[in-house]
């Protein structure tokens, strides 16, 4: 199957595409509201929660803006390289996850975004320093 015709099985199949994907597909992240399809030979994985969708996008975009610095990019306009991306997902997710409860096992992104907000209030006040930090000296990609 080519590109072209991937994207489009892709967008056809997968109406909330998950901005967590790599870190799901890696093991390093699980979500009770994420469901995996397969297209050709390749793995995607699909939000089956709009709400939940809206929010996973707002944390992404939240933790891109500020692993900015960390990444020694002054902004971050596109894509990133596949291992500055999983060190914003999964070094993002296990640092918020170790601020939250001091262990870094990523069991539901949902749930541990669900107990952040209730910890920590709006994402926007999420401590994304230690986040950051965490992820720079706990985060090994394999």
């Amino acid at each position: 199957m080519d590109e072209t015709a991937y994207r489009e099985a892709l967008t056809t199949s997968i109406s909330r595409h998950c901005p967590f994907e790599k870190s799901i597909l890696t093991l390093c992240a699980a979500c009770s509201k994420s469901e995996k399809h397969n297209i050709a030979e390749r793995e995607a994985v699909a939000c089956n929660s709009a709400e939940a969708h809206e929010s996973c996008i707002a944390l992404h975009d939240l933790l891109r803006d500020n692993f900015k610095f960390a990444l020694g990019k002054p902004h971050i306009d596109g894509p990133l390289p596949h291992a500055q991306e999983m060190r914003i997902q999964c070094g993002g997710l296990k640092g918020l996850q170790f601020n939250l409860d001091g262990n870094d096992q990523v069991q539901d992104v949902w749930t541990l975004l669900t107990m952040a907000q209730q910890k920590f209030g709006k994402m926007a006040d999420f401590p994304y320093a230690q986040i950051v930090r965490y992820a720079n000296t706990n985060y090994k990609p394999r």
